[in-house]
């Protein structure tokens, strides 16, 4: 299955009741889904491996190229059940506990242990994506918190807990994230979505149960903390993606600055030649909605217009009415953009550092610059791990990337780059004959057509596997 359009920036859509049947899904991939996202914080371990394989099914029956995002719940804070009907109002107090109790407009339960020996008094605590905030009055350090309602509101049952201002002392892989990742690591997904990253350690943790695994699957660091905001360069130095999750990182600095933050991660992410996803309620009106609102659809086109990778939906497609027409509008906002807004980087990157990738990535960044001047149609490169990929997509050609590889998973995984389609190719014998067998995949699939100009990256010889040392330009 391959769409008559396919767009540079990459659509991830979360699955869940009202997108996890197999049709669905295969209307949701031809709507223009190259990602699917499952989401570690609902559903149990059955349902999970069930979603991943149809997954995995529907790739293999209608050659899909799909990757799978597994997406840990991390450290989330909650309150328990809350008695129907509750309301804290501005003025009033509202007690914490970590002992289990039916909540009440006055006291509620806590499901972080440490959260009495956490918090300090002045610190602020929001519920509910920051619709209700409290602020510590006291605390025993044992169990019980004491805290003045600064803004009320509807108490419900199991809303998240943000502390902006405290430092938590909880592990970034909860014992709940580290069964999850077993099920990750057991049905093969390409990438795996770290929640609430604090700082380049946390990162570093999953990286090294990942390697243990022996598995080749990549990290997507979500940054939705002041510290990780503060760690950034580190962050995006070791992890292999990274989530802008505007959710809670809303709730946790000021919603003024979210889109400056959100633009300087982008570029962050150019600079290192790491893709980029920028995630919640991008077309939340559409949960319910047949069509988006007009601050959604400029929301969705300045992401694209900053250069984002992949754009995120999460409820429209999990739990909304219509998940299939919210990729197409989503797809159709992407097309439309594209074809008029020339994405750049705002800062330039040629390659300066010499070291054993040098030449690598100078020619990754000549292929793109090269291609943009004699109007190339495609840049065509043979990988085995996706590096140089990555390397040119950061440069944001005018030209489409397509990209040659003998492994599966790295070809899902490209799924998640902007601008770059893979194939699966396994007969590298020689450079020439790779090549000769290549123009044929592109002219088959349409992408490029007799004369065309094309750009052409690999290492030579061929069979060695090597760095990549050779650049090209012919006509097909």
């Amino acid at each position: 299955m391959r769409l008559k359009t396919i767009n540079n920036t990459k659509i991830v859509a979360t699955l869940g009741p009202a997108s996890w049947h197999k049709n669905i899904m295969i209307d949701m991939v031809k709507a223009g889904v190259n990602v699917f996202r499952v989401n570690f914080s609902h559903g149990d371990h059955e349902t999970h491996r069930k979603t991943i394989r149809l997954i995995k099914q529907i790739n293999k029956q209608h050659h899909c190229k799909v990757a799978v995002l597994a997406d840990l719940q991390g450290p989330k804070l909650r309150i328990g059940e809350v008695e129907s009907g509750a309301e804290i109002h501005e003025g009033g107090t509202l007690t914490f506990t970590t002992e289990k109790v039916k909540g009440t407009a006055q006291l509620v339960y806590m499901n972080y242990q440490n959260f009495p020996s956490d918090v300090k008094t002045g610190e602020k605590i929001l519920l509910d994506d920051g619709k209700l905030i409290c602020e510590v009055m006291e605390t025993n350090n044992k169990n019980t918190v004491i805290t003045r309602v600064v803004q009320g509101g509807p108490l419900k049952s199991k809303k998240g807990v943000n502390l902006p201002n405290t430092k938590v002392s909880l592990p970034c892989l909860t014992p709940k994230d580290l069964a999850d990742v077993v099920v990750a690591m057991e049905e093969e997904v390409e990438w795996i979505g770290l929640s609430f990253v604090r700082d380049v350690r946390d990162v570093r943790e999953l990286r090294s149960i990942i390697e243990e695994f022996g598995s080749h699957a990549k990290i997507v660091s979500k940054i939705e903390k002041p510290e990780a905001i503060t760690d950034i360069d580190q962050i995006i130095d070791a992890t292999d993606a990274i989530m802008v999750a505007r959710g809670d990182l809303g709730v946790e600095i000021a919603y003024s600055s979210v889109p400056m933050v959100q633009k300087m991660i982008v570029e962050k992410c150019h600079i290192k030649a790491k893709p980029c996803i920028i995630a919640t309620q991008m077309m939340e009106s559409m949960i319910e909605s047949q069509s988006p609102s007009r601050a959604e659809v400029n929301d969705v086109a300045n992401s694209v217009c900053d250069g984002a990778d992949a754009v995120m939906l999460s409820g429209e497609t999990s739990v909304g009415k219509f998940p299939v027409k919210v990729v197409e509008t989503m797809a159709r906002i992407v097309a439309h953009v594209e074809s008029t807004f020339d994405v750049k980087p705002i800062t330039e990157n040629p390659p300066s550092i010499r070291n054993e990738r040098f030449i690598t990535k100078t020619i990754c960044y000549n292929a793109a610059k090269i291609a943009d001047q004699v109007g190339a149609s495609a840049i065509l490169t043979l990988t085995f791990s996706g590096y140089t990929a990555l390397k040119i997509a950061g440069h944001r050609p005018r030209t489409k990337i397509v990209v040659f590889t003998a492994n599966y998973q790295i070809m899902n995984q490209m799924s998640l780059v902007w601008g770059v389609e893979a194939f699966y190719y396994d007969g590298m014998e020689s450079t020439d004959k790779s090549f000769d067998d290549i123009k044929a995949i592109l002219i088959k699939n349409k992408i490029v057509a007799k004369n065309d100009l094309i750009v052409k990256i690999a290492s030579m010889p061929i069979e060695e596997k090597g760095f990549t040392n050779m650049l090209k330009i012919s006509a097909v």
